[in-house]
């Protein structure tokens, strides 16, 4: 500010000489002087850039048409008007720089929380290094108030996390041991000891920190047309000016060359197309920065865009909707009994439940793991029972051979597609089942909860009020249990019983009907194929796959479903602040434009149009971090 700072008191010390004191000697050549030295500290940096550009090619840009009309000024005698376009063009310039500065810096400040070292156990004591040089399996201490260097595992019983660097979210998350610690999580509770299994580059707050840098670069359509007008807008003006200077010579009877220089001089700074090119920009860094402080990462400005548009959301149940956090409620041998997983009435428990948690042990499945957990808790010894050729049917689940014996633990399409009848009293039970069939026989199932999330149900709510005309859900579960969720949750239509490949058939079913704009948010690796098909995907990116959130457009890093209704909210924000900014613009610099030309605006008008409208409109844009869309 220093620059500036000179250049106005020199300004106004001149004016004051001017209109106040009037001192004899303040005149000529002492008078211009006075004033070249009030315009240099900021003219001369502008000058530089228009001459830098210049050399490259590029004639028309701002710092070009404000060097013209500032030194035009000069040439005419209009000397402290020339001085005042120069300065407050570079008051403007440095209030656009630290506007954009403080939407990066708050979007880096909030992502950027890697740590610096991590503590390492090496050679029977720990030591510390540079987190980039720990290889995955090798054991890290995090200690209270520390973050977490890398992803890994948690190795000790269970501690809190302040997980608000990745998910927006303030309120601890509880995680126990073989659960996973994510990069840039703070320790709470106690000294931890966890397994790293990402090298530092590729752990999550990386792998976030990156996409926001290259959000930067995927401007929205509006930008890209607003730079390519500026490119075109720019050398028409130029020539409307110089043609507003000379022309007047054939058709005005007392032509003055000065005073038409004046006002195409004039013309020149009202053109200056900096408050759209500037603003315009600001006001999506403003939007991509508000949706990260709330956990929402857009990979860039054109999927802000975009998201306005949606007015049919998909949404995938396990995961997206519901916690992904399955437990066993209720196992039923064939009997029709239910029956003790230990030892109890029913001898055949025991063994059932053996053999299908042996199956189970061999799946990575939220499912596999809530009957596993299950039966080890119930006392299933499943350590002799060598189990073989297990075979992961995606949407269907497992095959294998436990003891000799064939095994098919899944849902009931699974029995069907192996010539198996099951129960058909399953159908109207409400929840997951996981049937199981022994020997080609049906021999009993589990039932299988997975709590809705919490916020779901305002979630649906949200998306309505947000403007959403449809809400759709598509799950792998059973028929009955996607008709429960989504009567319990208001959601307009459902499907069940969809493998992978039927989601994605739904969704190009749904897009030949071309006035849907479709979003659709999932969690799983599986979700990939529908979430890239859509127009916008939403990945649910707290506990969500790698490959679902690679191909995503938008990352919700709460989990909350909630969260896709702010998002909608903060992208149709964002585009009413860029075409208010646009309007602005085109009307105030239209006006001054004409009113320029026939003679009744000054320079000091033309100062307001240009620098006046910029300020304005980075108001504006700024608006877009402070406001809340969370209700």
């Amino acid at each position: 500010m220093l620059r500036p700072i000179i250049s106005f008191l020199l300004l106004a010390a001149g004016m004051i000489a001017d209109h106040l004191w009037q001192p004899a000697f303040f005149t000529g050549f002492l008078r211009l002087a006075w004033y070249l030295l009030a315009y240099l500290p900021v003219g001369l940096p502008v000058i530089r850039k228009a001459v830098k550009t210049l050399l490259k090619g590029d004639l028309f840009t701002e710092f070009f048409l404000m060097s013209i009309a500032t030194l035009g000024a000069f040439a005419i005698g209009e000397y402290p008007e020339g001085v005042a376009v120069m300065l407050f063009y570079t008051v403007g310039e440095l209030f656009q720089d630290a506007a954009v500065g403080k939407a990066k810096r708050s979007i880096s400040a909030l992502l950027d929380v890697r740590s610096a070292s991590a503590t390492v156990f090496r050679e029977g004591a720990y030591s510390t290094v540079n987190p980039e040089e720990v290889a995955i399996g090798e054991t890290l201490q995090v200690k209270v108030g520390e973050r977490v260097p890398l992803d890994g595992s948690l190795l000790s019983p269970v501690s809190s996390f302040n997980t608000v660097a990745l998910t927006g979210e303030s309120k601890p998350r509880t995680i126990r041991e073989g659960g996973q610690v994510l990069a840039g999580m703070i320790n709470m509770n106690q000294v931890i000891e966890m397994q790293a299994n990402r090298k530092f580059e590729d752990s999550s707050i990386s792998r976030i920190l990156e996409m926001v840098k290259n959000a930067i670069a995927r401007k929205a359509k509006t930008e890209q047309f607003i730079r390519r007008f500026a490119r075109v807008y720019t050398p028409i003006v130029t020539c409307m000016a110089i043609a507003l200077v000379f022309l007047p010579w054939f058709f005005v009877p007392d032509y003055e060359f000065e005073d038409w220089l004046y006002r195409g001089l004039i013309f020149l700074v009202i053109s200056c197309p900096c408050a759209l090119v500037v603003s315009i920009p600001l006001g999506y860094f403003g939007g991509i920065g508000a949706a990260s402080r709330r956990g929402i990462l857009f990979k860039g400005s054109a999927y802000l865009d975009r998201i306005t548009n949606v007015n049919t959301v998909i949404l995938d149940k396990t995961g997206t909707l519901t916690e992904g956090v399955f437990g066993v409620r209720e196992m039923v041998v064939k009997t029709g009994e239910p029956a003790a997983a230990a030892a109890g009435a029913d001898q055949q428990a025991p063994g059932f439940l053996q053999l299908v948690t042996a199956l189970e042990s061999h799946s990575n499945h939220p499912v596999a793991l809530a009957v596993t957990r299950y039966g080890k808790e119930n006392g299933a010894d499943f350590s002799t029972i060598r189990v073989e050729s297990v075979e992961e049917i995606p949407g269907q689940g497992l095959k294998g051979l436990a003891n000799g014996s064939e095994i098919l633990a899944g849902n009931t399409a699974l029995l069907r597609n192996h010539g198996i009848a099951a129960d058909p009293a399953l159908e109207d039970i409400k929840g997951s089942v996981v049937v199981v069939a022994i020997n080609r026989q049906y021999a009993g199932y589990l039932l299988v909860d997975d709590k809705i999330k919490e916020d779901a149900p305002a979630a649906i709510r949200a998306l309505r009020s947000a403007g959403i005309k449809e809400t759709i859900m598509l799950s792998g579960d059973r028929a009955s249990v996607a008709a429960d969720v989504a009567a319990r949750l208001g959601i307009d239509r459902y499907y069940g019983d969809l493998l992978p490949d039927e989601k994605v058939r739904q969704i190009e079913a749904l897009k030949k009907d071309p006035s849907r704009v479709i979003a659709f948010a999932g969690d799983g690796i599986n979700d990939a194929p529908a979430l890239a098909l859509s127009d916008v995907g939403i990945a649910m990116g707290g506990l969500g796959s790698d490959a679902a959130i690679e191909t995503a457009d938008v990352v919700i890093q709460t989990d909350q479903p909630s969260r896709i209704a702010t998002a909608i909210r903060i992208g149709k924000a964002t585009k009413r602040i860029v075409w208010q900014n646009i309007s602005l613009a085109f009307g105030v610099k239209a006006l001054v434009l004409l009113l320029g030309a026939a003679g009744l605006a000054s320079m000091w008008g033309a100062v307001f149009a240009d620098v006046g409208v910029a300020l304005l409109a980075i108001a504006n844009a700024v608006r877009i971090q402070h406001k809340d869309f969370d209700r």
